[in-house]
């Protein structure tokens, strides 16, 4: 961080300066942290739209470029040349890993796939019409009731474990929630198995008969968590922030960022998104729903389109394009009505004046969603799978700020619009 020139702010015929620091690359930014000690004011940034919360070097967004790097590396290079494990190091360490490196992390995370038989017993008292994410968010809160051992964050050691302990248990958890809802037996986790074929496994498999899980279909999952590990300062991460600035658990954070993720604003777009495309239903009806979109009176939405922060093409819809096609390729799924639909709803809204003028691009969800319906992953684990993959994100966000020495408790402030100050009269005044 370098701060090489001052910002000079005028208030009430006061005039007071302010740092500006610039970091390795994107916009430079105002430190107004003693804007209220200098003048009595506070800033209004609803949405943070214009605020900074924390210094980072995990992921960057350039929304305008539509470029996304995880601690420098394009997003595209990582998805064609890595697998998801070698993510989680990058996330996590900062740096990729060699091959001695990631073959102990892999071994490490496949020690630690199993939950406590315990564990096992929660899913019961939920009914088996449960939505997956709220059984998500109270097993991963419990993991905290099991696993003392790693508890103190001011341990790198500790967190570490932590860190491993849920990299590995979210797909357990998520896969559990859905055979839970689908009334079949849980599946134990395979140690021969890579990280995605494994989840795979414990989605499909029964005991009934052995399940090989298809290697590009494999492939295609994993390639759907590299490109939702991480997203800079968005939502959920913050929330994750914000709960970890208290000193919560990890596993406690962790939940709370799921929790937030579930808004369909946030990783639920994906599942509104094909929730859309069913109801569209067809090519013939595009022309229809282009309309109603424009119509400010009319309340449909066109999901999976737009988004807060790039307002060019998301880096992320395009391999998502590209592994939807291998997918529907694999399955013999060419003729995918919904996919066909995608395509027509994508060229009419790159072509249509009123979604170029307002920069109104496909995103990831646009396609994540055709991909997960076409692996067998019913709608309603969709945003599951994207908290399994945001997991890694969210720790090394997480781990990051624990470790920052200018790390305090949250505490935004406010702009009061109540009642000023008055007196309680007696109840038989009122």
């Amino acid at each position: 961080m370098n701060t090489q020139k001052n910002a000079t702010l005028t208030l009430d015929g006061k005039t007071v300066e302010f740092p500006v620091h610039s970091g390795t690359i994107g916009p430079d930014v105002v430190d107004i942290r003693s804007l209220y000690g200098k003048t009595g004011a506070f800033t209004f940034d609803p949405g943070f739209m214009s605020t900074g919360s924390c210094m980072s070097a995990i992921t960057y967004i350039d929304g305008d470029k539509g470029e996304l790097l995880y601690r420098g590396y394009p997003i595209e290079q990582l998805a064609e040349h890595c697998d998801f494990m070698e993510v989680c190091q990058l996330l996590l360490r900062g740096e990729l890993p060699t091959a001695d490196e990631k073959a102990e992390f892999v071994t490490v995370i496949k020690n630690h796939t199993m939950v406590h038989e315990q564990l096992t017993r929660f899913y019961q008292g939920f009914r088996r019409d449960a939505h997956p994410m709220a059984v998500m968010v109270g097993v991963v809160g419990a993991l905290s009731a099991f696993y003392h051992d790693s508890m103190d964050i001011t341990d790198q050691q500790h967190r570490d474990v932590s860190a491993y302990r849920l990299i590995a248990k979210m797909p357990t958890i998520a896969a559990m929630a859905y055979k839970y809802g689908v009334g079949q037996p849980f599946m134990y986790p395979r140690n021969d198995l890579d990280y995605a074929g494994n989840f795979l496994h414990m989605m499909f498999a029964t005991p009934c008969e052995t399940y090989k899980p298809n290697p590009v279909l494999s492939r295609a999952l994993d390639r759907i968590l590299i490109l939702h590990a991480d997203h800079e300062q968005n939502a959920s991460t913050s929330t994750v922030r914000l709960a970890g600035s208290s000193g919560a658990n990890p596993f406690a954070c962790i939940s709370a960022g799921i929790a937030c993720l579930w808004g369909p604003a946030h990783g639920g777009a994906n599942e509104a998104c094909l929730k859309m495309l069913q109801e569209i239903g067809d090519v013939s009806r595009v022309g229809e729903y282009i309309k109603r979109a424009k119509d400010k009176n009319d309340t449909f939405k066109l999901m999976g389109f737009g988004h807060r922060v790039y307002k060019n093409f998301d880096p992320r819809a395009k391999l998502m394009r590209e592994t939807c096609r291998e997918v529907l390729n694999e399955l013999g799924l060419n003729d995918d009505p919904l996919f066909k639909l995608a395509l027509a709803l994508e060229k009419i809204a790159l072509e249509d004046e009123y979604f170029v003028e307002k920069k109104l691009y496909p995103n990831v969800d646009f396609y994540s969603g055709i991909v997960q319906h076409a692996l067998g992953i019913p709608t309603q684990l969709f945003t599951g799978i994207f908290a399994l993959a945001r997991t890694v994100g969210w720790i090394a966000q997480w781990n990051e700020m624990i470790s920052d020495p200018e790390q305090k408790i949250g505490r935004p402030r406010q702009l009061y619009v109540g009642a000023t100050r008055r007196d309680v009269m007696p109840v038989d005044k009122r």
